[in-house]
This record gives structure tokens, C-alpha cells and sequence, in this order.
């Protein structure tokens, strides 16, 4: 499958798609598993269709396949998926480590009610770190884009050809250590793959919910990010690459979807150039929504207002996350932002002056002391970012971050790297801990009894959307109650308790050289997208 290339600018000419279709049409399930663990955090606001599988879903369609998507937070459950797609392939995706314990317990599921189908885990955690996906139950992890590893995987297949024809996976070998196959990876032109296959969640689509906006569209149009925060994944899966989507794609994309979308872009306007061309091509289109959110850099918008003014006119309401993460230098510098709080105040205000809605995240280091809180209560209450969130310094597998602090870790269960668990000791012991991590969420607008009350909420609010923010609201009261977290609480005193989870990434490795591994990466703080 390939694109036709009429010589035209790559940036705005059509393409047109030649589809090769397999020598036999196989059955092929994919599955997005529930998370156990939505008791913390922005989690109730933020219900993401699954991106990366309908890619995926297009690409295996276009050559041919049968596809079911199941989305079993929403859909049928397991066994009846199973009797109805009848498998010759399952894949299933692990989008934050977190869900890592729930994507093995499905795994085990589907291999206990088919026995010899193959079982291939993707997604933005299993890609970063693949280690405790490696299991009996699974038979290889994808490493590399899902929209290219698996139709290749079921070509293999189809011609009982060996894994290790297909580049982009790992498992685990006979001798413990973890295989890597041999080929190009990373290297996926995102316009290779059709427009996503999303009537494969039409019935599923009034849940997908972003903040008050439902129903929420995820749209991607590039993947990848340039820089180095040292909490983050998302550069060392993608090794600082950042890829596009044409001009055109993403104006169809765009055209395709509803009034309210969320843009999952890692990092939006990185190409300013591109991002006008965009812009201009969306107006030129006559495509204009109700709501859009976009993922930025407060350095980035400081810089480049024109970029703001030129996109502001293509939604009605326009809201930008940025990586806030600390309010003082040191704080920046500690996590690698390559940013400054000048920089930070300076985005702010311009993404302000083009009245842009502004909200984003900060991150609390579990080894500040009183003042650490104190100044950043005084940082947020002088620049009035009330509609930030605050979550827990993780280091999350895959990153460097997640090795140097591998000893420390006394993490039970992978559900404890929400970003809203401790996973060490804090500095000031647990209960002071999350009293003052309480009260710093108290002065958000999320606390109904503080700055922004339920009427309010409410008249903000579409009615056929109400019950749904209502939930969502009763249930992130508990980010303000030091007791929920304290009852949460559980850490290990064994040294080697983590390591029996994370089954140590110090198994060595076989096989050639591989590339990066790239997939689209989810909203932060908020247990977003979605990729495979």
C-alpha cells in the first residue's frame, strides 16, 4: 500500500490510495482493555476514542482484513467479542503503564478462550518499555508503529512465515533474554495510512468526553516531540523526531470530525511555518469548530503570537495545555525543560491576549519540604492559573528518570503510576505530604467549594452534558481529601518488591539494532490517548 504522488505540493495535493489486498482476508480483533484505576486525577474528564487502533484498523482494511475494534470500556464484553470476530489475530494496547497489570489479565483472557491465536500488545508503554508485556500469554510486543508492524505481522502469518520476518517486535527468548527483530523501524510516513477507521466507534461515541466537551474527537497531525523533559517518554520512544502529517490529511481529518476535538499532538506548532500553512488552508476550507485543546510549550507561544492569531478564528472556544511543571527556575531546571518562568509567564499572558483559554500541569517533587508548596500556591494565585492540575512526580518505564530511580521504587502494582500515588517515601512523610498536596489542589477551580462552584459548572454547561460533568465533578472532590490518598497508600519495605513487577530491563538483548519505537503518546496528566 503506498500513496500516489502527483508532484504537487506535499503539503496540500490529494492523495490517492492504491490498496494491495492480501492473498486472504483474515479476522482481526483489537481490543482497548478498562483501566482499574480512574479514583484519582482528571481521569473522569478525559475519555479518549481510541486513535492509534483506528489507524491501525484503516491500514489493516486497506489490505483486505475483517476488523473488530472493541472498546471494552463501552462495549460488549470479552467472550462475546471473541464468539462474534471469530480471530485469527488479536492485538491489544497498553497506552500508560498504569493499565499495565489489566493488559496482562486481558491477555491471559483472550489466551484462555482461544489457545493458538497470536496475541501482539502496542501502544505508547508497551513500546517504551516492553519488558512486562513479555509474558507466556503474549506473542510478541510492537515496538515500532502499530499501523505498519501489524499488517506485516499478519501478512507473516497468512504465509507462515516466522516472527522474525516482521521488524518492530520484541519477546522473549528461550534464554530470558528479550529478542528484538532486525528491519527499519520508525520510519512510518504518517500519510502512508488512510484517515482512521473511526466508525468502528460510532457506537461508543457520546462517551467520548474531553473536560465538558462530549462527543470528543481525537485528531492527530504530527507525532513526536524535540525535546528532553527527563520525566517524559515521549522524545526517547520517538529519539527527538518529530513526524507530519500532509496539509491535506489533517484538513480532511478535520473535516471529517465533530465540533468539539482535542488535538494529540505532543507538541502543537512546532513547525510554526507549517502550522500557518495549516491554519490557512483549514480557514481557506471553511472548516471552523465548535471547541479545540491543543498540547504546547508556554516557550514556543511566547515566541510566536502570530501563530495564535492565526489559528484562534477556526474554533469558537480554543484551549491550550502547557507543561507548566514548576514555578521556579530550579524547579525547570531539575526536570530539563529547557524553558524559563519568564518564559512561562510570557506564554501565558500571549496565549491570554488572543483570549485562549489556558490550562496545564505542574509537578509535585516528593522531596519538597513546606516551601516548596508554599511558593508555587503564591505562583499560581499571582498569575491566576486556576484551571491548572498538579500531579506526582513519576518516573515512568522507558525513561532514563525510570532507571535512576529503579532502587527507589516501592511501587505494589503497576496501577500505582497514575502520577497521583507516591511510589518512595516523601520527604516530609505521607500524611503531611498529601495534606499539603490536597490543599494544593483545593485552590483549582475543580474544588466546588472554593473559587468555581457547582451553579456555576452547571450554567456552563450543555444540559444533554450535565449528568455526565456532574459525575465527573463528585468524583474529582476526592483530589482535596488527604484521607482518600493516605487509604491508598501502600508501598512496600522489600527492596526488590518493584523488580519482581517490573521484571528488570536489565535482561540483556538479542538481534539487530533497532530503531526508535514510535506511537502516539497520551494527554500527561489526564490519561488521554491513546495510540497502538
Amino acid at each position: 500500500m503506498r500513496p500516489s504522488d502527483d508532484g504537487g505540493n506535499q503539503g496540500t495535493h490529494e492523495r490517492r490510495w492504491y490498496v494491495t489486498f492480501s492473498d486472504s482476508i483474515m479476522n482481526v480483533l483489537l481490543l482497548r482493555p478498562v483501566p482499574a484505576n480512574e479514583r484519582f486525577g482528571l481521569g473522569p474528564f478525559f475519555r479518549i476514542e481510541p486513535l492509534g487502533m483506528e489507524y491501525i484498523a484503516a491500514a489493516l482494511e486497506a489490505r483486505g482484513h475483517r476488523v473488530t475494534l472493541a472498546d471494552l470500556r463501552f462495549s460488549r464484553s470479552l467472550a462475546a467479542q471473541m464468539r462474534t470476530a471469530r480471530p485469527a489475530f488479536v492485538g491489544i494496547a497498553a497506552m500508560h503503564a498504569l493499565e499495565t497489570d489489566e493488559v496482562l489479565a486481558l491477555a491471559q483472557r483472550v489466551r484462555a478462550l482461544a489457545p493458538d491465536v497470536p496475541i501482539f500488545v502496542g501502544g505508547h508503554t508497551a513500546a517504551a518499555y516492553p519488558e512486562p508485556f513479555l509474558t507466556p500469554e503474549t506473542t510478541a510486543v510492537v515496538v515500532d508503529d502499530g499501523e505498519r508492524a501489524l499488517p506485516l505481522a499478519c501478512d507473516a502469518l497468512e504465509r507462515g512465515e516466522p516472527w522474525t520476518s516482521v521488524p518492530g517486535l520484541a519477546w522473549r527468548g528461550a534464554d530470558g533474554g528479550i529478542v528484538r527483530t532486525a528491519g527499519e523501524t520508525g520510519t512510518l510516513t504518517l500519510d502512508e495510512v488512510p484517515l482512521p477507521a473511526r466508525h468502528h466507534v460510532a457506537p461508543w461515541r457520546r462517551q467520548y468526553a474531553c473536560l465538558a466537551h462530549r462527543p470528543a474527537w481525537l485528531v492527530e497531525t504530527a507525532r513526536g516531540c524535540p525535546f528532553r523533559c527527563s520525566f517524559c517518554s515521549i522524545w526517547q520512544l520517538h529519539a527527538r523526531s518529530v513526524r507530519e502529517r500532509s496539509v491535506d490529511a489533517v484538513c480532511r481529518d478535520f473535516e471529517s470530525v465533530g465540533d468539539h476535538v482535542f488535538v494529540a499532538d505532543d507538541l502543537f506548532w512546532h513547525h510554526p511555518a507549517r502550522s500557518l500553512e495549516l491554519a490557512r488552508e483549514l480557514r481557506r476550507r471553511g472548516i471552523r469548530k465548535q471547541w479545540i485543546l491543543v498540547q504546547s510549550r508556554t516557550d514556543l507561544v511566547a515566541r510566536h503570537g502570530d501563530l495564535l492569531e492565526a489559528w484562534r478564528g477556526l474554533a469558537k472556544d480554543f484551549d491550550i495545555f502547557f507543561g507548566l511543571e514548576a514555578a521556579t527556575d530550579q524547579g525547570l531546571d531539575g526536570l530539563r525543560k529547557d524553558a524559563t518562568v519568564d518564559e512561562t509567564v510570557r506564554g501565558v499572558e500571549v496565549a491570554r491576549h488572543h483570549k485562549y483559554g489556558v490550562t496545564g500541569n505542574f509537578v509535585i517533587d516528593p522531596a519538597w519540604t513546606e516551601p516548596d508548596f508554599e511558593r508555587l500556591w503564591a505562583f499560581v494565585e499571582h498569575h491566576q492559573l486556576f484551571q491548572a492540575g498538579f500531579t506526582i512526580l513519576t518516573p515512568l518505564p522507558g525513561t532514563a528518570y525510570f532507571e535512576h530511580m529503579r532502587p527507589r521504587l516501592r511501587a505494589r502494582r503497576w496501577s500505582q503510576f497514575d502520577m497521583h500515588h507516591l511510589l518512595w517515601e516523601p520527604a516530609l512523610g505521607p500524611r503531611r505530604f498529601f495534606e499539603l498536596y490536597c490543599e494544593t489542589w483545593r485552590r483549582s477551580v475543580l474544588n466546588l467549594k472554593g473559587r468555581k462552584g457547582l451553579a456555576q459548572w452547571m450554567r456552563e454547561v450543555d444540559f444533554g452534558n450535565a449528568l455526565f460533568l456532574l459525575q465527573a465533578l463528585r468524583r474529582t472532590q476526592r483530589l482535596m481529601d488527604a484521607r482518600h490518598y493516605l487509604a491508598e497508600y501502600d508501598l512496600s519495605s522489600a527492596p526488590d518488591a518493584f523488580a519482581r513487577i517490573a521484571i528488570g530491563s536489565s535482561a540483556s538483548l538479542s538481534g539487530e539494532r533497532h530503531g526508535s519505537a514510535d506511537s502516539l503518546a497520551l494527554l500527561r496528566s489526564v490519561g488521554g490517548d491513546e495510540s497502538y
